[in-house]
């Protein structure tokens, strides 16, 4: 494959990233509007919040067969329409079973998105053989700006949900459309390692197991933030509705300037010592959180969950890329399922524990997740599964 064409490929698939950065961050920042919209009780809630972690999941695995017989790009060019489309029948219905639709449809279509963007994130990493997965997520991370900023202006000059959304999916989805066009995967390159194909590799859960713990955990973390930092600023620190889109806000650019500069950290120092840094970093943001005696201290508490927790889910997709180089969009696709394990957790975690207990104390419980992140750190040092006969080793070794 051309350097040109390599080129082009990162940027097409950076502008995913971007554009369902955007998309995702206009549909959890604007939870408190769509529960006022449709009446959904607080009890009820956190059922509409798993439905679609689970739906993703379900989608993810399927998108690990669908890729056996059509490329990733493929299933990334159909998925990502979609989601936008199902944004816009969320802010477009007036009955509950109209948003319970939208949000299946929603939860579908980004499983596929989610597992198709990663694969191809460390297909096109291994093609360039340096880290570059962060630069990915950066994009992400720009996107859920724009699409909090958006939703702050949304709730500012108190729009209707389907006026918020239809502007943002007018001019993202040709872009990405048009974009899809220069989708490209990395086969080899420098520092790549010579694999067998994909369906002829296997990935043992055992060696994977690591990597999903701490997917898992990440992601309770990160759906702690996108499903409760609105409600816990408003109803918990007595801020605004307009105020309380902001913490997201403050994560998403934190999260940007964290992975802006994450793949040159981990080129220097390695991914263990990255990620060793990001858990305690975001451990000590869940704890300011807790103890927050007001709103502007809670959006710091924020701040720093964004910078640590920013650079744990991009590494270990490449973890999983780098163990299992004859079988990445294998093991991207199952480990990608416990994104949505960590979302499925956290969300009903969070509520039911601030229900019964108290949301300040309900913050202690993804800190003490994202802190056991360090048990696991040195899998993030492993070398790549040897195949042959069946049977697949992978040894860790800290380069951090």
């Amino acid at each position: 494959m051309t350097d040109a064409r390599l080129r082009y490929g990162r940027a097409s698939l950076a502008l995913s990233f971007l554009v369902q950065g955007v998309t995702f961050a206009l549909l959890v920042t604007r939870i408190p509007a769509i529960q006022d919209r449709y009446g959904i009780s607080d009890g009820l809630l956190p059922a509409f919040l798993a439905a679609v972690p689970v739906l993703a999941g379900v989608a993810s695995v399927v998108t690990e067969k669908v890729v056996a017989r059509v490329r990733p790009g493929v299933v990334l060019r159909w998925a990502q329409p979609v989601v936008m489309l199902a944004l816009l029948g969320v802010g477009a219905g007036s009955e509950v079973w109209q948003v319970a639709l939208a949000l299946g449809v929603f939860g579908l279509a980004v499983g596929a998105l989610d597992a198709s963007m990663n694969m191809m994130g460390v297909s096109l990493q291994r093609a360039y053989g340096r880290s570059i997965m962060l630069g990915f997520h950066a994009a992400y991370s720009l996107g859920g700006i724009a699409g909090a900023s958006m939703a702050w202006a949304g709730a500012h000059w108190d729009l209707s949900l389907l006026v918020s959304y239809l502007p943002a999916v007018a001019v993202l989805l040709p872009a990405a459309l048009i974009g899809s066009r220069w989708y490209a995967e990395g086969r080899s390159g420098a520092g790549a390692v010579e694999a067998e194909p994909a369906q002829g590799a296997s990935v043992p859960f055992r060696l994977l197991l690591p990597l999903c713990m701490v997917m898992a955990f990440a992601y309770i973390g990160d759906s702690t933030v996108s499903n409760w930092s609105a409600k816990y600023l408003q109803d918990v620190l007595g801020s605004s509705e307009q105020l309380a889109t902001v913490p997201y806000n403050v994560y998403m650019v934190t999260t940007l300037l964290g992975r802006a500069v994450g793949d040159l950290g981990v080129r220097r120092f390695g991914a263990v010592a990255v990620v060793r840094g990001g858990s305690v970093l975001a451990a000590a943001g869940f704890a300011v959180v807790a103890l927050a005696p007001g709103a502007w201290w809670g959006m710091f508490g924020f701040t720093l969950l964004g910078l640590g927790l920013c650079v744990i889910v991009p590494q270990t997709f490449a973890a999983a890329g780098r163990m299992f180089p004859g079988a990445s969009d294998v093991a991207v696709a199952r480990l990608n399922v416990f994104n949505y394990v960590g979302f499925l957790v956290g969300s009903p975690l969070v509520g039911a524990l601030g229900d019964a207990w108290s949301y300040r104390g309900a913050m202690l419980v993804p800190m003490v997740l994202v802190l056991a992140t360090l048990v696991y750190a040195r899998s993030f040092g492993a070398e790549p599964a040897r195949y042959g006969g069946g049977h697949e080793r992978a040894r860790a070794a800290d380069v951090g």
